[in-house]
């Protein structure tokens, strides 16, 4: 295939730390395969501080504006071959190039509370947009080709049969961290990374503590609300929950590397980022039994049943029994999410978006 220009969909970056979809952009950027030219597309140039240095851009609208589903009329003026967006939202409406649309994962549609920084005509649109599939296929169907980050989703889109165009899983991944030292201290400590919204469940956590005993702390990692920490606080003996209310990466890190395990006890998940970052600093996980969980953690976590404190405690004291062993391979099974590979999964589907327009 000749060299391609191909613009990449960087206005989802967050200006500051990453969430989920910012941290899939940039680690993508950051690995693209050096066989086309590319530009990013951003809609501030604070974004730019976040992605690599170096390649092209250009300014679009931001994505939450109301022109967005026209905004193939500007891209147009870029004379590209083709864009990749890491959202499905991008408007396709009159392009002349090639277009690869992300979809990460179905959580919304069972759990239909909108992301608290929406404004509140977002949020409504976010409701009525989840309401039904209808709007996901024609989204999904007005692009070239789709992306998605784990074979649980992509199995989920044929299953409901949201598009058409051929599906490519380009899995999430974690930036790499320096492992735990060999031989190094493991404390009685869990932790845990997420957010507090009901789905994820972690009243079991806090619940499982009183039965793995005194000597346990359970550590949350993220933002807390005083009605959650209050909540959460009341299912524990005192002490065993230290709430860090917001960790920076590097007090993350710290603290997972001397733990004896993550831990989580979501009913539901788009994917499990904290599972990678655990596993690939030779921390185990005991995590809920659902599928996107069996895909990242195979053989090397411990699973329970999300409704149960005993059988949370139960997982971890199976782990403890395997301690050294789960830590190798966890290791070995966060080596599969590689940024590069995910790029290049990119790339392809992008190169296949080119060559299917073409042959239309």
């Amino acid at each position: 295939m000749t060299r391609l220009r191909v613009g990449i969909d960087c206005r989802y970056v967050r200006i500051g730390r990453h969430d989920g979809i910012s941290r899939f952009t940039a680690g993508v950027v950051a690995h693209l395969p050096d066989r086309h030219d590319y530009t990013l597309l951003v809609h501030d140039e604070r974004q730019l501080e976040s992605l690599p240095s170096g390649l092209p851009w250009e300014l679009l609208p931001a994505p939450t504006e109301a022109g967005e589903p026209l905004v193939a009329r500007k891209v147009n003026r870029l004379a590209l071959d083709a864009v990749f967006s890491p959202m499905q939202t991008m408007g396709s409406r009159g392009r002349d190039y090639a277009l690869v649309l992300t979809l990460h994962d179905l959580i919304y549609y069972r759990n239909r509370t909108p992301p608290r920084e929406f404004s509140w005509p977002l949020r409504l649109g976010w409701r009525a947009f989840h309401l039904s599939w209808v709007p996901q296929r024609v989204l999904l169907n007005g692009a070239d080709g789709v992306v998605t980050v784990s074979e649980t989703t992509a199995g989920l889109i044929d299953a409901h049969r949201l598009t058409k165009r051929p599906v490519t899983v380009a899995y999430n991944a974690a930036d790499p961290a320096e492992p735990r030292p060999e031989g190094g201290a493991r404390e009685k400590h869990l932790v845990y990374m997420g957010s507090f919204m009901p789905y994820k469940n972690v009243e079991t956590l806090a619940a499982a503590m009183p039965l793995l005993g005194a000597d346990w702390v359970l550590h949350c990692m993220s933002r807390v609300s005083d009605a959650d920490r209050e909540r959460l606080a009341g299912l524990a003996p005192a002490g065993s929950i230290v709430f860090h209310d917001g960790a920076s990466d590097d007090e993350y890190l710290s603290v997972l590397r001397t733990a004896t395990a993550l831990v989580t006890a979501s009913y539901d998940e788009g994917f499990g980022i904290p599972l990678v970052e655990a596993m690939g600093v030779g921390t185990p996980v005991a995590v809920s039994d659902i599928p996107i969980f069996r895909e990242i953690g195979g053989s090397a976590a411990e699973y329970f049943e999300p409704s149960s404190p005993s059988a949370v405690a139960a997982a971890v004291r199976r782990l403890e029994a395997r301690w050294d062993a789960a830590s190798e391979t966890s290791v070995a099974r966060a080596a599969r999410f590689r940024w590069a590979d995910s790029a290049e999964q990119v790339v392809r589907a992008v190169e296949r978006a080119v060559a299917d327009r073409a042959s239309r």
